[in-house]
């Protein structure tokens, strides 16, 4: 016998334990066409407990500052506007505009 035929032989063998193992133990071992199916232990998922996001002083901080000077800016808009003999409204919306980035791509090109 050559080694092929030999190595034919212990697979055939070792296909015809696992099914005689597969009827003791009570599951079935066949592989068909079409996905198999799911155990217990894989199909069950594990409940991930959701955190509280929680901002840092820090972060409350520094967001705060931001928008301090977010407000400053614009009174300090509606402040030249009155001088000038602007509206208010054309003065906080030049600023606001001003700072989106459309209306430095705008500024750029001209």
């Amino acid at each position: 016998m050559d080694t092929a035929t030999i190595i034919e032989h212990l697979d055939a063998e070792i296909s015809r334990l696992q099914q005689a193992k597969a009827v003791l133990g009570g599951t079935d071992v066949r592989k068909g066409p079409g996905r198999p199916k799911a155990s217990n232990a894989i199909s069950k998922s594990v409940a991930v407990k959701l955190t509280k996001r929680v901002m840092t002083e820090e972060g409350k901080k520094k967001i705060a500052l931001a928008q301090k000077a977010r407000w400053a800016k614009v009174r300090k808009a509606a402040k030249k506007a009155e001088n000038t003999g602007n509206t208010v409204e054309k003065a906080i919306k030049s600023t606001a505009a001003s700072a989106s980035p459309k209306a430095i791509k705008k500024a750029a090109k001209t």
